[in-house]
């Protein structure tokens, strides 16, 4: 059985979808009114910006999302998945491509969510780092005797825990992680706390956009980062997405759950192949590739 998987921040790159919106005319259609959705010329930055240009996050999460929905919108056929999840941002991706939301007012809403974790972002100094080598619950517990704002916000992989919080809290909590044996631990190169209380105003904010959107049933069942468990409830999956802000992204949990549930087959939909090799680190036999338009 096939699973797909949308990826979050941090797989954009320089041309990224041009190739794209030169081969496939669907998604051409999808990247021009993406333009008039979002009011600005986002296809030229992901054609021709540099990666300066693609870190600004109201470009970021946008342009992650629509390579994605237009590599989806390029297969022939209708896109019936049996499984989707998506890493972060990439959850969007999983609920327009399993048809939960249409693509258009998905990218409205990452649009807000873009925005909003900015704001959130300027309002309180913050960061993240990537601890490498530490099971998961060492990394959580650990976090939980810092005196200061500093959660476990990504499980990624086993022996990779992405922490959130003030730069203070993340500086102390990369010393203590360390000091049990941390192989690495690595600031990020992050606008700020992303997945931790830190994000509280974004989330407020996203909350009304997504209770005022339309969502559906989806085609087969979406696994969300907040509880990795499979879901094709609407109204559960509006929750569940507003309270994923502030909350960590299981993927390790999301990734055995879905092999757990017969998923043999995962297929990275979107920019890069960060997802694929995390899926190799969590399961040792499933298949993985990266969807291609050809």
């Amino acid at each position: 059985m096939k699973a797909y998987i949308f990826p979050g921040q941090g797989s954009q790159f320089p041309g990224m979808a041009k190739d794209l919106y030169e081969k496939s005319w669907k998604a051409k259609e999808v990247l021009d009114a993406a333009n008039d959705i979002l009011g600005f010329n986002i296809t030229d930055i992901m054609f021709n910006g540099s990666e300066e240009d693609l870190k600004q996050t109201k470009v970021t999460q946008p342009a992650i999302f629509l390579h994605s929905i237009a590599l989806v919108k390029s297969i022939e056929g209708a896109f019936l998945p049996d499984k989707v999840a998506g890493h972060s941002l990439g959850e969007f991706s999983a609920l327009a491509a399993a048809g939960v939301l249409s693509w258009e007012d998905a990218l409205r809403l990452v649009a807000i969510r873009a925005l909003a974790m900015q704001k959130a972002c300027e309002m309180e100094p913050s960061t993240m780092a990537a601890i490498l080598g530490l099971d998961d619950h060492i990394v959580d517990n650990t976090c939980r005797e810092i005196d200061d704002l500093i959660v476990a916000a990504n499980f990624n992989s086993p022996g990779q825990v992405v922490i959130s919080g003030t730069i203070s809290g993340v500086n102390a909590a990369c010393e203590a992680l360390k000091a049990k044996g941390a192989k690495r631990a690595i600031i990020l190169p992050v606008g700020g706390a992303f997945h931790s209380p830190l994000m509280e105003p974004a989330r407020e904010e996203l909350a009304a956009a997504i209770n005022d959107a339309n969502f559906f049933k989806p085609v087969g069942v979406i696994y969300q980062n907040v509880n990795a468990r499979a879901t094709s409830d609407p109204e559960e999956i509006k929750k569940n997405l507003i309270a994923q802000l502030t909350s960590p992204v299981r993927w390790t949990e999301t990734i055995t759950q879905m092999y757990a549930d017969g998923a043999m087959h995962f297929i990275e939909v979107g920019p890069g192949k960060v997802l694929q090799g995390l899926v190799r680190k969590i399961t040792n036999d499933a298949q993985v590739e990266s969807l291609i338009f050809e």
